[in-house]
């Protein structure tokens, strides 16, 4: 097909500050996952398509199928809509406790 470049699900961005692999990046509307460690401005695998595990605010309890945002300026993913942006929806129910940090989320992947 003419035009085509790759299927997308992986891709090379400028990482927007340091990431190690498994961090969450936002680089303009694109959201992805460092797949490798990277010095801010460097080049980065990203994944962009997937389930993963993220670190997500503490004491935020989700339901499968909630809405996920990223929360840029926490480097975190959330259920709070305000200026974050959306992500992917959750795959797993996460209990709400202070030490329940870690979430699973399905990359939406597209807009």
């Amino acid at each position: 097909m003419r035009g085509y470049i790759q299927p997308g699900n992986t891709i090379t961005l400028p990482a927007p500050y340091a990431v190690a692999s498994g961090d969450g990046l936002l680089v303009g509307a694109i959201f992805g996952i460092a797949t490798g460690s990277a010095a801010i401005n460097a080049e980065v695998e990203t994944l962009t398509e997937g389930v993963v595990e993220l670190r997500k605010a503490p004491s935020q309890a989700w339901a499968v199928g909630a809405r996920i945002y990223w929360d840029n300026a926490a480097r975190l993913a959330t259920t709070v809509v305000a200026s974050n942006t959306l992500i992917g929806a959750a795959t797993e129910p996460v209990a709400g406790g202070a030490n329940d940090t870690i979430g699973r989320v399905r990359l939406n992947g597209s807009f």
